[in-house]
C-alpha cells in the first residue's frame, strides 16, 4: 500500500508536465490547426531557461515560474509572426516540417552553447526532503509540482469558461465551425494563443528542471509521449489533455516499478487501446476522428 501511495505521487507529478505542456499543445491544434512537433523542444527550453537565469542571476525557482513563462509567451508569438503564419494557409504537413526543422534548430543551437552533458539545477530548500502522509514519507518537490499543475490547469479551466476571451479560444479549440458560423474572428486570436501554448511548455519545463537531467534532448522523448497523451484525451479536446497527461504519468510510474523494461511501451498499447475502443479520444468529439 505505501508503494502504492509513492508510486500513484510520482506519477501525478510526471503527469503534471505531461497534462501543462499537452494543455498548450491542444489550445494550439485547435485554434491554428498545427500539429506544433517543437513543442517539446519549447519545454526543453523552459528548462534551460530556468537553470542559465539560476546560474547567471541567481533567479529563484519562485520567480522563474512567472518570469520563464513570459519569456516563452514572446517567444512563442515571435514564432507565430515570423514563421507559422506564413504557412498556416497550406497543407498543415508544411508547418509539420517547419516545427519539426526548429526543433532540429533549438536544440543544435543548445547543444553548442551548453555541451551534451546537462546543467544543474538545485531545488529550493524548502522544497526538499520528504513529508508524511499516511505514514508514508513522500517528496515535497513532487507534491508541489501535482500541486503547481493543478492550479495552472484550474485557472487555465477558469479562464476558458468564465471569460468573454476564453470562450472564444474555447470555441475555437472545440467547435471551430460553431465558432465560424458566430461570426467569431478566429485569426485575432491566433498569435496570442500560439504564445500561450509555448508558455505553458515553458512553465512545465521550469518545473521539471530540479527534477529530471535539463540536457538539450530532453524534448525528445517528451514530445513523442505527449503526443500519445493528446490521442488519449482527445486531439484538440482541453479537458482530455489534462486528463490524458495525468493517466500517462500514472501509467508511466507504475510501469517503471513494475515492468520498467515496456514502461513506455504500456504507454502506446493504452494510446491503441483507446483508439481501437474510441477513435476520437476519451474526451475528442467523434465528428472529429470521422
Amino acid at each position: 500500500m505505501n508503494a502504492v501511495l509513492q508510486y500513484t505521487v510520482q506519477g501525478l507529478a510526471a503527469g503534471s508536465f505531461y497534462a501543462l505542456a499537452a494543455l498548450g499543445l491542444a489550445v494550439i491544434f485547435g485554434v491554428l490547426g498545427v500539429v506544433n512537433f517543437a513543442h517539446g523542444a519549447f519545454y526543453m527550453l523552459g528548462a534551460v531557461a530556468a537553470a542559465v537565469l539560476l546560474d547567471t542571476v541567481g533567479m529563484s525557482l519562485w520567480l522563474a515560474l512567472i518570469v520563464v513563462p513570459l519569456l516563452m509567451l514572446v517567444f512563442g508569438m515571435l514564432v507565430e509572426r515570423l514563421l507559422v503564419q506564413w504557412l498556416l494557409p497550406l497543407d498543415p504537413l508544411y508547418n509539420l516540417l517547419l516545427t519539426f526543422g526548429l526543433t532540429l534548430l533549438l536544440v543544435d543551437l543548445v547543444k553548442r552553447r551548453y555541451g551534451v552533458s546537462g546543467l544543474p539545477y538545485e531545488r529550493p530548500d524548502a522544497l526538499s526532503g520528504r513529508i508524511q502522509v499516511a505514514g508514508v514519507g513522500l517528496p515535497v518537490y513532487q507534491l508541489f509540482v501535482i500541486g503547481v499543475a493543478l492550479l495552472v490547469c484550474l485557472g487555465v479551466w477558469l479562464l476558458m469558461t468564465r471569460t468573454r476571451v476564453g470562450m472564444i479560444v474555447r470555441a475555437a479549440t472545440e467547435r471551430p465551425e460553431l465558432a465560424g458560423a458566430l461570426g467569431i474572428n478566429v485569426g485575432r486570436w491566433v498569435t496570442p494563443v500560439f504564445g500561450f501554448g509555448v508558455a505553458l511548455a515553458g512553465l512545465a519545463g521550469v518545473l521539471a528542471a530540479p527534477f529530471r537531467a535539463i540536457t538539450a534532448e530532453m524534448g525528445s522523448d517528451f514530445i513523442i509521449i505527449l503526443f500519445a497523451v493528446v490521442v488519449i484525451g482527445g486531439l484538440g479536446s482541453i479537458v482530455g489533455a489534462v486528463v490524458g497527461g495525468f493517466l500517462v504519468g500514472l501509467v508511466e510510474a507504475f510501469g517503471q516499478a513494475y515492468a520498467p523494461t515496456f514502461a513506455q511501451v504500456l504507454i502506446f498499447v493504452l494510446m491503441a487501446v483507446v483508439v481501437l475502443a474510441r477513435p476520437a479520444g476519451l474526451f475528442g468529439r467523434e465528428e472529429a476522428a470521422a
